[in-house]
């Protein structure tokens, strides 16, 4: 199967940055698709950011500008750099990965376990 690992999370204050780090292992032929969603406490979970295999990315209106997702294909990794931090930034922070498992084979969700990330002063 695959395993998603989330890192770099913590407690940062408003302005500050924080730079998230998600590695994917198991038996993956393929990512089409990284990306990263946050859940702030009584909300839904809701997108922040996605970047293609072909690295074209995708951003929420609210952290454009601030934040920037990248990718590392040689080592199934996606980055989240968060710049300008806000309180409303304030959230647990997952990874998604739109996996292959094998030529030709459908295409699978996968879910890291998520890393709080606190903007406060």
């Amino acid at each position: 199967q695959v395993q998603l690992v989330e890192s770099g999370g913590g407690l940062v204050q408003p302005g500050g940055s924080l730079r998230l780090s998600c590695v994917a292992s198991g038996s993956i032929f393929s990512i089409d698709v990284m990306g990263w969603y946050r859940q702030a406490p009584g909300k839904e979970r809701q997108l922040v950011a996605t970047i293609i295999n072909g690295g074209t990315t995708n951003y929420a209106d609210s952290v454009n500008g601030r934040f920037t997702i990248s990718r590392d294909n040689a080592k199934n990794t996606a980055y989240l750099q968060m710049n300008s931090l806000k309180a409303e930034d304030t959230a647990v922070y997952y990874c998604k990965a739109i996996v292959r498992l094998r030529t030709g084979a459908p295409l699978y969700n996968y879910w890291g376990q998520g890393t709080q990330v606190t903007v406060s002063s």
